[in-house]
């Protein structure tokens, strides 16, 4: 419970908590994340964005200095998460291939790749998807088609797509699909074999 949960339970007094305990084997990394470029509020953020996806945040140091490079160019909460994320392929390959040297997914086609990049809105308090609720529809569809159809090969499904897309897909499928992950390419270590056993596809 609390693990699924965990999102929900990490506030600013947590956060506080886990800086203080890294501030005393790498304090020059933590003085120069907090209190700027980033607030400790926008640091809560992105822990919460990683726990809500089942993305452990035990390696502290690694998300940290990831932060402290990024914060430099964008103080967009997504987009520090995504490169955290990024940071963290080698945690996030075990964690789906376990010891396997190979990854099996559902791959998203080009079509509906381009369906959501042509639909995120640019606005100056940050990037938002805006996609035609028929076409959410559609992919959810298509998802619940493959899932469906590799649980039958006793197969748990993995999503990968391209890392400008992964984040706003997720939030097409995390209200109905919220145990099936989504990975970028980029998040997986390049010595994996990566396994396509089924295709998201609208008509």
């Amino acid at each position: 419970i609390i693990r699924a949960n965990a999102a929900d339970l990490i506030g600013r007094q947590e956060t506080k908590q886990l800086l203080d305990h890294v501030h005393e084997t790498y304090p020059i990394l933590v003085d120069e994340l907090t209190p700027t470029p980033l607030s400790i509020g926008e640091i809560q953020k992105v822990l919460a964005k990683l726990l809500s996806e089942h993305v452990s945040i035990r390696n502290l140091p690694i998300i940290f200095e990831t932060l402290a490079d990024y914060s430099k160019y964008t103080s967009d909460v997504d987009v520090l998460t995504e490169y955290v994320r990024q940071a963290l392929a080698r945690q996030i390959t075990n964690q789906y291939a376990g010891e396997g040297k190979s990854l099996k997914v559902l791959t998203v086609s080009g079509k509906v790749e381009k369906m959501i990049a042509d639909s995120i809105q640019q606005t100056e308090q940050g990037n938002y998807l805006s996609l035609d609720p028929t076409y959410s529809q559609q992919i959810l569809e298509s998802i619940a088609g493959e899932v469906e159809r590799v649980a039958l090969m006793d197969q748990s499904p993995v999503v990968l797509s391209s890392p400008a897309v992964r984040m706003y897909l997720r939030q097409v499928t995390e209200r109905y699909f919220p145990q099936i992950p989504v990975l970028s390419y980029n998040e997986l270590e390049a010595s994996i074999e990566v396994q396509s056993v089924g295709v998201v596809d609208i008509v």
